[in-house]
């Protein structure tokens, strides 16, 4: 019979692999943006895999990438927000709000979770809590941190069309 521990480090290991796995998922590019849209772009950059990034449609480029504009990102000189072109596979609608924060009853061990920092949200699962806070376990970079409630979200996936949460 395993014990606890083996059952919790199974698990943590699962976690690690699907986080993994949604970090270097590619969108679904049937949805076609359009100017003005509000849309999350996937860092495909190192060391900032599974991040998603709030971004304007500037304009379409073919079927198959967008100029955007970021909502939070600078450009070098830093005297304007940052415009690049990406691929549609790396872009997806903002996820919808929830009417609510997230409250300490609704979050466990192990949801997987949104946190916005450095600009963007960042996947990872919550591994535990110190205080007032959630500690966020990171697998792409192996980081576990601590977060005020009002910095996290329900991590979710846009599937076909429609939003699915990962929990």
């Amino acid at each position: 019979m395993a014990s606890n521990f083996e059952k919790s480090h199974c698990l943590i290991d699962n976690l690690k692999a699907r986080i993994n796995k949604l970090a270097f998922k590619t969108q679904d590019t049937t949805k076609l943006f359009q100017r003005g849209d509000q849309v999350e772009v996937a860092s495909q950059e190192w060391g900032y895999i599974g991040a998603y990034y709030t971004a304007t449609i500037v304009s379409p480029i073919g079927n198959s990438h967008y100029r955007v504009r970021y909502k939070n990102i600078v450009n070098d000189d830093k005297s304007d927000l940052l415009v690049e072109i990406v691929k549609a596979s790396e872009i997806r609608p903002v996820p919808p709000k929830h009417e609510t924060l997230l409250v300490p009853e609704d979050i466990h061990m192990y949801d997987i979770v949104d946190v916005f920092d450095n600009d963007g949200w960042w996947i990872g699962f919550i591994s535990g809590r110190h205080e007032e806070n959630y500690k966020v376990y990171f697998p792409t970079t192996g980081e576990n941190v601590a977060y005020s409630p009002h910095l996290l979200r329900f991590h979710q996936e846009w599937n076909k069309g429609n939003w699915i949460f990962s929990n």
